[in-house]
């Protein structure tokens, strides 16, 4: 591990930080020094910015939940994405919760940005572009006023490096975080090895984009810096994958297998001009003709829904679990959990579900995402809790290939049982 890493864990342990939250969550208790290590060092990189944008398909979400206007959904926020893009189905409300502050902060800057900036072009400038000197002076002018203190002081405050982190709007902000490092370093990898990306969004058809991985991404993935950098934990703190979590995606393989695979859905199985995440990984932003793929909150046709619902979002600093103690019998009916289960004990997935279950109206629908492709909650959850929902293998199987982000193995649904 380093002895600079391993005395700035210890130093960190003899601090607040050692209570924090997102420490509490990923490190492993009873797990071996060096499991323990890596999880803390996973905890203080995750406690600052780690999406710009978050990688789990909106579209995919809303077909699996089917919203309904009187849906009270509560969600991981995560980088608000999909947050914002659910407004899109016209639920009653949104319930965004996270344990990163960073995460908190974005999230009540697009709410901010939804009702506060004076049209769609300054609003797709700001979060499309995101690297404009315009977006300063509308954050100034439009932004800050509405903003709370703590994410006032997020916003016009400096990162590790000095740099205010409200510039990154002005330079790009999807090349910032946690996974806009890690993509930045895959494609400084790319350059050394020659490797044009820009060829896969040129590629006019699918055909074309498969012929472009096959010929000059698939064969980096046999390289040995390659597979000896991917099969360090560590290396894949950029995409937001734990210790724990890296386990479970690798199984018995090598890692640079399994992303090879991912990647290769990434590139080759949707049309270019249809998925914005292959847009965000192989040019880090979004297309810069702005004819190009968008999430659905930033779609010029969404824009007056958005804007028009962004008041029924409250974000929440606060655990997930936790929150829902708080929240009365049958009085939500829509979960999102993103990937969270694959950092949980037994322990934690059974609180959860417990709350979920209290809380869950009739008819109720919870989506989330696991690293490997099999759900996790079988063997895992009490019977007579997991007994009270329906698992649909059939409809997470296609929701799984539908999701256009390729990050994960598997994407799961169930359903309360009447």
């Amino acid at each position: 591990m380093g002895k600079t890493l391993a005395m700035e864990l210890q130093r960190h342990r003899g601090q607040p930080g050692a209570g924090n939250p997102i420490t509490r969550s990923v490190v492993r208790k009873g797990a071996g020094v060096a499991h323990r290590l890596l999880d803390h060092a996973f905890a203080l990189a995750f406690r600052g910015l780690v999406y710009a944008q978050i990688w789990e398909d909106p579209d995919v979400d809303m077909d699996a939940l089917q919203i309904r206007p009187d849906s009270r959904v509560v969600a991981i926020a995560s980088g608000g994405c999909n947050v914002l893009s659910y407004l899109v189905a016209d639920p009653e409300s949104i319930t965004a919760v996270d344990l990163n502050t960073a995460h908190i902060a974005l999230n009540k800057l697009k709410l901010a940005a939804a009702q506060g900036l004076p049209d769609y072009a300054a609003f797709h400038r700001f979060f499309a572009q995101a690297d404009s000197p315009a977006n300063i002076a509308a954050y100034r002018a439009h932004l800050a006023p509405m903003l709370d203190e703590p994410t006032r002081r997020y916003w016009e405050g400096r990162d590790l490096i000095g740099r205010r982190r409200i510039g990154g709007f002005s330079k790009g902000i999807y090349k910032r975080g946690l996974l806009g490092n890690f993509i930045g370093v895959a494609h400084l990898l790319a350059k050394l090895y020659r490797i044009d990306l820009a060829q896969i969004l040129a590629a006019p058809t699918q055909e074309a984009q498969r012929a472009v991985f096959e010929r000059e991404l698939a064969p980096v993935f046999d390289k040995r810096f390659v597979r000896w950098l991917t099969d360090q934990p560590a290396a894949l703190f950029g995409l937001g994958i734990p210790p724990a979590q890296f386990d479970a995606l690798a199984g018995d393989q090598r890692m640079a297998q399994v992303l090879r695979r991912r990647l290769e859905k990434l590139a080759c199985d949707f049309p270019i001009e249809e998925n914005y995440f292959a847009w965000q990984a192989f040019s880090r932003g979004y297309a810069r003709d702005g004819d190009g793929p968008l999430p659905p909150y930033l779609q010029a046709g969404n824009w007056d829904a958005v804007r028009a619902r962004a008041g029924r979002v409250t974000v929440l600093h606060a655990n997930f679990t936790e929150h829902l103690a708080t929240l009365p019998d049958a009085s939500r009916d829509r979960y999102v959990l993103l990937d969270a289960q694959d950092w949980m004990t037994d322990t934690q997935l059974n609180a959860l579900w417990q709350q979920i279950t209290r809380t869950a109206r009739p008819g109720a629908r919870v989506l989330f995402r696991t690293a490997a492709q099999p759900t996790l909650l079988p063997g895992r959850v009490a019977p007579d809790l997991l007994d009270r929902w329906t698992y649909h293998p059939q409809a997470s199987a296609g929701f799984t290939a539908r999701d256009r982000s390729s990050i994960y193995g598997g994407v799961h649904l169930y359903e309360l049982r009447a």
